[in-house]
């Protein structure tokens, strides 16, 4: 069976930026646009051009930079936002205009004080007024986690006859599971007229930490463009995280699913966001953390040296990682301690070892982690005592 590719649609720019303290300025904007392009992703949400003048002037400009991923501007169904829209992207060589409106009955109700009849024709004139300014047009049914399948197929339909090219399925409030998430995509599949000349979109966010394994299903469920971050900053408790559905995605060959993404830069890119974003990476986030290639459990050490693939499914040097790392700790067994030791140059007998392993328990049990330079002076002492 032929691979099917994975569109991977980076909102770093965008969602990512509307995180507390997060913000950038252009020349910062325009750089990680340029990095991400590099990474190989497929859209980059610019901004929100409406949102103030130096959201427009940084879309206008990433636009202009940009030349082989799609350039895409986010609105509401407003028709001052979409006008915006396309003015910010004029010089885009793929523009595309994103734009949508709430569909769950909390939308509809509490937060537009409206009908469902009229976010219909809202939804309609905003991609109609979209298609007048660009080709690519994509929709987005705000809060489709919580709205009744029926009617976002009902919705979904009359925007794909307005010229809609892509839908967006958001999760936005996290609440979903994976199962009903993936059955939502796949009654869209099998309800919408039209719905296979279109691409169906995953925008998952992390409430509930399944953001990853929503979009997962959503792709296993028919989805083909996946919405993420770096990282998986985003409102809230975050988005899903582009290095972890593209390394789902590549250690599963078995799901025939692929990305462009040059993966052995996503280390970089994610420490680049960071620092610039100010937004600090958890040492125990998946793919990028500073802890997912170390090892400080003795067992698990033990089993890392004699096989990387023991405690590994992943070469970090696939994902832009020098090395596994062996830290050494009151955990640590033996052979990390031999390990350590042979790498600083310190051939040591069964004996020898005992003996240092002893010191080395010690100094572990006063200190969170031994260095090297404390191995050194393990070495040296034991040697002045045998003197």
């Amino acid at each position: 069976m032929d691979q099917q590719k994975i569109q991977i649609f980076d909102t770093t720019l965008r969602d990512g930026e509307q995180v507390p303290g997060c913000k950038l300025n252009t020349a910062e904007k325009i750089e990680v646009a340029k990095r991400l392009e590099a990474l190989g992703v497929d859209v980059i949400e610019a901004g929100f051009p409406i949102s103030s003048p130096g959201d427009f002037h940084s879309v206008q400009a990433i636009a202009d930079v940009v030349k082989n991923a799609t350039v895409c501007g986010l609105s509401r169904a407003v028709e001052k936002d979409i006008v915006t829209a396309a003015d910010a992207l004029r010089k885009a060589k793929r523009p595309r205009i994103h734009t949508g409106i709430g569909t769950s009955d909390s939308h509809v109700i509490h937060k537009l004080r409206t009908s469902r009849e009229k976010v219909v024709e809202r939804a309609v004139a905003a991609v109609s007024l979209a298609k007048k300014y660009v080709e690519d047009v994509e929709f987005y049914a705000e809060d489709a986690g919580r709205t009744d399948n029926e009617f976002l197929a009902f919705v979904c339909e009359q925007v794909v006859k307005a010229g809609a090219t892509v839908l967006n399925i958001p999760d936005t409030t996290g609440y979903c599971l994976p199962e009903e998430y993936g059955a939502k995509i796949k009654y869209l599949r099998e309800n919408v007229k039209g719905v296979h000349k279109v691409t169906l979109s995953t925008h998952c966010h992390n409430d509930l930490g399944m953001a990853t394994a929503n979009s997962i299903a959503g792709v296993l469920n028919g989805a083909t463009q996946i919405e993420c971050t770096i990282n998986g900053i985003g409102e809230r408790a975050g988005n899903t995280a582009l290095e972890e559905v593209v390394m789902v995605l590549r250690q599963h060959p078995d799901l025939n699913k692929f990305t462009d993404i040059d993966t052995r830069q996503l280390n970089a890119i994610s420490r680049y966001v960071s620092e610039t974003m100010r937004v600090p990476v958890q040492p125990n986030k998946a793919i990028v953390g500073a802890n997912a290639f170390a090892h400080s459990s003795g067992i698990h050490q033990d089993g890392v040296i004699k096989n990387r693939e023991t405690y590994e499914i992943i070469n970090p040097l696939d994902v832009g990682v020098d090395h596994s790392s062996i830290v050494l700790t009151a955990r640590s067994g033996r052979a990390a301690l031999a390990y350590r030791m042979k790498n600083l140059g310190y051939e040591l007998t069964r004996d020898e070892l005992d003996v240092v392993y002893a010191e080395f328990l010690r100094v572990a049990d006063d200190k969170k982690e031994v260095e090297d330079e404390d191995l050194h002076q393990i070495v040296e002492y034991r040697q002045k005592v045998a003197v």
